[in-house]
């Protein structure tokens, strides 16, 4: 079982630039593209939030367009840059989008793992939460699902990454702290997943594993300072795969959008090493 993650998409209007620098748009497509040619191809992509940059509809149905391409079966959750209800207008289709009522949270089974989708998000806010409803939720599925290996995602991330302005647009550390309590209650939880940080990153978090994600354009910079300026590179545009087998557990490998030179074996036609 193979499941993609990409994160913070950041799409604009048609010919908009992110930042008047970023055409977010191309970078997704190349990323599509990159995707359609995974072989293994994934069971399914997820992607965690920051879908379009300013969540309105008309960001919504440029998103739409650009994933027609798209030949795997995916998923949405949104970030804080993303509207609940422009969103749910242009993918009207989509029912999970509207199983959680008023916040865009579900569930749904790729191969045997169970994936729970939250909404973090805070209208108007680049922080996020888990109110006790969405918390309840969480605590409802989190039970319904004992005994199968269940991935949890969300946008924004409930731990601290060490880059001082993203730390403060995090998960709120109450919400944080509540979601590491309810998943260290259920060992099956294989991993926790987010994006927001545009970084790969890697925790320990309620007795499994919290991760982030690169995203296919623009990525944070990395500087691990409490005053880091919020500023961005143009580093390599990547994603991850999360590949599940029920003998050995979940495995997360990053994969980048643009292929590198090769591939090149490592023996000769014989068998010896190259020398």
């Amino acid at each position: 079982m193979l499941l993609a993650q990409i994160s913070d998409l950041h799409i604009k209007r048609p010919g908009a630039l992110a930042y008047r620098r970023v055409d977010t748009a191309a970078y997704f497509s190349r990323c599509v593209a990159a995707l359609n040619a995974l072989v293994p191809r994934p069971n399914a992509v997820i992607v965690t939030g920051d879908l379009v940059d300013q969540g309105d509809v008309e960001q919504y149905e440029h998103l739409k367009a650009l994933l027609e391409p798209l030949q795997i079966p995916y998923y949405l959750l949104v970030g804080n840059h993303d509207d609940r209800a422009a969103l749910r207008t242009v993918f009207s289709e989509r029912q999970e989008l509207f199983a959680g009522g008023e916040f865009v949270q579900y569930a749904f089974d790729v191969g045997a793992l169970r994936v729970l989708a939250l909404d973090s998000i805070v209208p108007g806010a680049s922080g996020g939460t888990l109110c006790a409803t969405r918390l309840a939720w969480l605590a409802a599925q989190l039970d319904a699902a004992s005994g199968k290996p269940v991935i949890v995602a969300l946008h924004h991330p409930p731990f601290v990454s060490g880059i001082g302005h993203m730390d403060q647009v995090r998960l709120d550390p109450a919400a944080a702290r509540e979601v590491e309590t309810l998943i260290a209650r259920h060992p099956n939880v294989e991993r926790v997943i987010c994006g927001h940080v545009h970084r790969p990153m890697f925790v320990r978090f309620g007795g499994t594993i919290a991760s982030a994600v690169p995203a296919p354009a623009h990525q944070v910079a990395l500087d691990l300072r409490d005053d880091a300026p919020s500023v961005f590179r143009m580093e390599a545009p990547a994603f991850a795969l999360h590949w599940y087998d029920a003998a050995t557990g979940l495995v997360t490998h990053h994969a980048y959008v643009d292929q590198g030179d090769g591939p090149y074996p490592f023996h000769e036609p014989a068998g010896a090493l190259i020398d």
